[in-house]
């Protein structure tokens, strides 16, 4: 880094110690409300509790480790200023989200946090780097829009958005109203919350945004930020639905199927942050049953509430250490393939010892904190299971093998990393890209390791002694009463761990070195068409909704009584216009605001156009259209030569011998750019912007005509 990147890397390194330090300093302080009442028009309101002490900690100790390792993985990167500036940025949006009070204050720091995170995702600025961000801006849009609706619709029902009131509130409101606006409001908020915690169906961005992000932005987006929608998602169900059958079991579902699909899709990863991506929508999944096990309970669900407190912090801590780990792979060798890292830590002590830490972890084998945290959400589904019966029996199975799973997946990483003998291939790969350092890892890079992986056992070790201690500080916010004491090295506690590393003990042997692996190659059996993003919801946005719009506003256009309509209103408004110039008084007024209102509109587009121009210098970077030849390939091209026989068969000779294939090849030229503006020129995430605030003016129109 040059000396402006280096002393930019200096205060942002500060400035993070200084927020670690304060945070410490914190947990000395006695809670209290803080509100800004002038600013925005609900005003923006802050509270410190238990809950917000541990995670603000927790957040200034990723950043801090995070920074330590920045140095080293950026040397030699390009817009470093960038990255130091929008991270910092990022970590105070972060903070004003766990700090909020209501649901108004904490939508507001969510969206800045969306948006300064958004530049970690394009920091690189390739071309999948380019295509993520722009489904990460997009989903951050369109969930965003959705929650402010839910807010808007919950305040209209309840008359707040205080975190702390919610359950008295939605508790009057039950009393003489239908619960089917708090249903579509809690909806509408946990999909805005839900998307960026990673739940399915919304977890696209999440397999994508991790391998293109750099290393410690990955360790924070899947440490901290998916924490912040877990965040919205514990503030509606402990608060609005507390003890609501149907809520809980709809929770409990999504978690279940984000928990097993996460696992499954980390299983079958050969990219090694995409699998770390992909565990993290699993490791979520645990956290949202413990969340519906708490909602189902109520104030009883102390295990669950614990647990999915703990675990949220446990995969927070285990998230950065295992990406710093893979952050040091990738800054040695340019590559996340695991058939070109096979067998690169062979050796390198520091590196395979934070690591083993980390997937000891986060498969919570007995005396690591992840076991502490799966061994409370455990308990908590028994619990739960005795009130609600055989759904929840299944979803315990199901459970264990999530953690089954987890163990294979983590195994398949370590042993390809640590144990197997690199090929031929892999070790030519690996002397060249590793030829430049004269070591694996530098001072504050190791000892930034070091520490995130030395607290790993600690936590595991101190469960009734610390971890609950932890637990207990967010009784308040979960609104349950935390256990004490648990017997966690029991034998039926011990028991469900023990099933969990039986069943990855055999994925691993059965599935990954037999059906995952071929000539000694670790191979990805995930079909290339089972993609939701580009099956659905693609296809959705950027084809289906404006051909039905497009369809709409034409026939909205040759509507006789609609156009006739139109020209009686710009007939009036033409009059209106003559008696409001002859009038002297008004007349030089009206010119005036005629004159500020054009200096006020050219002044807009021309930053518009400054700032469209220099994201067309910078970030969004021009695609050359494809050649003829590739375009003959096309289904159009051949569908339009098909027609051109056909005529001819029928000796009906077309005036050229291509004709229609040439017409359909400009057809297909067409939608291929108008698909490129909408993706590659942040029209995407303005047409969801669109999308979502019609959807919001309908309804609104709807509620005041039949509400």
């Amino acid at each position: 880094m040059n000396k402006t990147e280096t002393r930019v890397y200096a205060l942002s390194l500060g400035l993070t110690f200084l927020m670690l330090v304060l945070s410490v300093l914190l947990f000395f302080l006695p809670g209290r409300s803080i509100g800004i009442p002038l600013l925005l028009s609900h005003g923006l309101s802050f509270t410190v509790d238990g809950f917000r002490k541990i995670y603000a900690l927790v957040i200034s100790f990723m950043w801090f480790m995070t920074m330590l390792l920045s140095k080293e993985y950026f040397a030699g990167h390009h817009h470093n200023i960038r990255y130091f500036v929008f991270n910092i940025l990022t970590e105070g949006a972060i903070l004003g989200v766990f700090f909020s009070s209501d649901l108004f204050t904490a939508l507001v720091f969510f969206e800045i946090m969306s948006f300064t995170s958004f530049v970690w995702v394009i920091q690189e600025e390739t071309e999948g780097a380019v295509r993520a961000a722009g489904t990460y801006l997009a989903i951050a849009v369109i969930g965003g829009l959705s929650a402010l609706m839910g807010i808007w619709l919950l305040e209209k029902c309840l008359g707040t958005t205080e975190i702390a009131r919610l359950y008295e509130a939605a508790k009057a409101y039950r009393e003489g109203n239908s619960p089917a606006l708090l249903y579509t409001a809690g909806a509408l908020i946990l999909a805005g919350f839900g998307a960026k915690a990673g739940v399915f169906p919304l977890h696209i961005w999440l397999p994508k945004a991790h391998p293109v992000a750099p290393a410690p932005a990955s360790a924070l987006l899947s440490g901290v930020l998916t924490k912040s929608g877990v965040f919205g998602v514990i503030a509606v169900s402990c608060g609005i639905f507390r003890e609501d059958p149907a809520w809980g079991t709809a929770i409990l579902i999504l978690g279940t199927v984000t928990m097993l699909l996460g696992a499954v899709l980390a299983l079958l990863s050969i990219d090694l942050k995409r699998t770390l991506a992909c565990s993290s929508m699993s490791q979520i999944g645990f956290i949202m049953i413990g969340i519906a096990c708490t909602c189902l309970l109520g104030e009883e669900g102390g295990l669950s509430a614990a647990g999915t407190m703990l675990h949220m912090v446990n995969h927070s801590l285990l998230k950065l250490n295992l990406f710093m780990c893979a952050g040091v792979i990738y800054m040695n060798l340019h590559e996340l393939d695991l058939n070109l890292l096979r067998g690169f830590g062979r050796g390198k002590h520091l590196l395979q010892a934070a690591f083993l830490l980390g997937a000891l972890g986060i498969g919570g084998i007995p005396g690591f904190n992840g076991y502490i945290s799966k061994t409370l959400l455990h308990e908590g589904i028994v619990e739960a299971s005795g009130m609600y019966g055989r759904l929840l029996s299944g979803v315990e199975w199901i459970f264990l093998l999530s953690g089954g799973l987890t163990i294979a997946y983590m195994t398949k990483l370590y042993v390809c990393i640590f144990h197997e003998k690199p090929g031929k291939e892999a070790e030519e790969f690996q002397k060249e890209r590793s030829a430049h350092r004269p070591k694996y890892i530098g001072g504050a890079a190791g000892a930034a390791l070091a520490v995130s992986a030395l607290i790993l056992p600690l936590f595991g070790l101190t469960g009734n002694r610390l971890m609950l201690r932890i637990a207990g500080l967010s009784s308040e916010f979960f609104r349950a009463k935390m256990p004490e004491a648990l017997r966690f090295f029991s034998l039926e506690n011990l028991k469900g761990a023990g099933i969990s590393a039986l069943i990855g003990t055999a994925v691993y042997l059965l599935v990954v070195r037999k059906v995952l692996m071929k000539d000694g190659r670790y191979v990805n059996r995930l079909p290339r068409w089972a993609d939701l993003e580009e099956i659905v919801y693609r296809p959705l946005l950027l084809r289906i909704l404006p051909a039905v719009f497009g369809w709409i506003a034409a026939v909205f256009g040759e509507n006789k009584i609609l156009t006739a309509a139109g020209k009686g209103v710009m007939k009036l408004a033409s009059f209106a216009a003559r008696l409001f110039g002859e009038n002297r008084l008004l007349s030089p007024l009206s010119k005036g605001l005629l004159r500020l209102v054009k200096i006020l509109t050219r002044a807009a587009s021309d930053a518009v156009d400054a700032v469209i121009l220099l994201l067309a210098g910078t970030v969004f970077r021009p695609v050359l259209p494809p050649s003829t030849e590739q375009a003959e390939h096309s289904i159009f091209y051949r569908l339009g030569n098909s027609v051109d026989r056909s005529y001819r068969r029928r000796g009906k000779e077309a005036e050229n011998e291509h004709r229609f294939a040439r017409l359909f090849y400009r057809i297909r030229e067409t939608m291929r750019r108008t698909t490129h503006n909408l993706t590659d020129s942040m029209s995407f995430a303005l047409l969801a912007t669109i999308l979502a605030v019609t959807a919001i003016l309908l309804y609104v129109l709807f509620v005041h005509h039949f509400g």
